[in-house]
């Protein structure tokens, strides 16, 4: 069934199975490079920059890494690398949990980001909305996420109002949304959305979670691979090189912004990344440290279990990782009703930090 599924996806992003499919990835290539799949979450972006750098400036060659960037399929970077479909993918801690806590065996092995990106925005010139507390009635702009409407109820009764507000499904653009008075406030990136405001418009009044009551990191960003691909220790000593060659791109993406920024837009020509947003959002995560902890000029690549699991058991305890009705059985064997798991998913069992440098 999985390899049926791995196929249609295949065809649907109009690849061959070569290019995207787990029955070539654990092959070698001619010149004995092992290949490897990536999947991106989302339109390339400065997230994915040191990926893009390590292939041009050859960092993936000479560790004997032959890496396939794919673009973002349709039912999410998540399933399709439980279904095989890619090596490695780009996500979050928390949509491990979540996927997991469905039945996914995913494992987080390197997180990108060491502090919040992610923040809560009305226009600015919403002057009704001054504080998570005027959010409370209001619509908001999403994906219909769980996680992200626990985070909005949080922030909103922790401000002291009432938690209810309405949600409208994005569009290709929430700036868009939001001028149109389709909704009131979304979630945005502070390094990427939140720079194009700052460039363009329009302008923004924006909420940080940990401001407001919601506990630990809950961005955090990075890689996950399937758990039982780890299984063979020939997929473990290719993770090994994959993300220390990773990491190198990452860390001349910091000490070189200009010139990765250059390579991100010319490796990445179909996106048609605006440059001088691409060079922003750079100069943005350096200057807050986005990806860093003491040393500037090197990512860690290290999940933070102190930070992780606080969000974790504040996410469970909204019911966010409580599995469907499907999957819940009754004492006479039928299907049963959802409910909160007695324990929140354990950040060490999630992640892991032992296939970094």
């Amino acid at each position: 069934m999985r390899a049926v599924l791995a196929a249609l996806i295949c065809a649907a992003l109009g690849l061959s199975m070569a290019a995207c499919g787990s029955s070539t990835n654990d092959s070698a290539s001619s010149n004995g490079a092992q290949k490897l799949s990536f999947m991106l979450d989302w339109t390339p972006n400065t997230n994915h920059i040191g990926l893009y750098v390590a292939q041009k400036l050859g960092y993936f060659k000479d560790a004997g890494v032959d890496l396939t960037i794919l673009p973002t399929a349709q039912a999410g970077a998540e399933t399709s690398v439980e279904n095989g479909v890619a090596n490695v993918g780009f996500t979050t801690l928390s949509n491990v949990a979540a996927f997991n806590a469905q039945g996914a065996n995913l494992r987080f092995v390197f997180d990108l980001t060491q502090k919040p990106v992610a923040q809560w925005c009305a226009l600015a010139s919403r002057k009704d909305i001054v504080t998570p507390k005027d959010l409370s009635g209001k619509t908001f702009v999403s994906f219909g996420s769980a996680e992200q409407n626990a985070v909005v109820r949080q922030m909103i009764k922790h401000a002291g109002g009432t938690g209810e507000f309405k949600t409208a499904t994005a569009g290709t653009n929430t700036f868009t949304t939001l001028s149109s008075g389709k909704g009131d406030f979304g979630g945005f990136y502070a390094t990427w959305e939140g720079v194009e405001s700052k460039l363009n418009g329009p302008a923004l009044n924006c909420f940080e979670a940990a401001d407001w009551g919601v506990p630990g990191n809950p961005d955090q960003l990075g890689f996950a691979v399937n758990a039982s691909w780890l299984n063979d220790s020939a997929h473990q000593t290719t993770l090994r090189h994959f993300l220390a060659a990773a990491a190198k791109g990452y860390d001349y993406a910091l000490a070189n912004p200009q010139k990765a920024s250059d390579i991100l837009v010319a490796q990445t020509k179909e996106s048609q990344l605006d440059p001088k947003l691409v060079r922003a959002s750079m100069d943005t995560i350096i200057a807050n440290k986005y990806w860093t902890t003491k040393d500037p000029r090197r990512v860690t690549g290290t999940t933070d279990f102190s930070a992780a699991q606080p969000y974790l058991d504040f996410q469970n305890n909204a019911g966010t990782y409580a599995p469907s009705k499907s999957d819940v059985k009754s004492k006479d064997g039928k299907n049963g009703t959802s409910g909160t798991p007695d324990q929140a998913p354990q950040a060490r069992k999630l992640a892991t930090n032992d296939y970094l440098s």
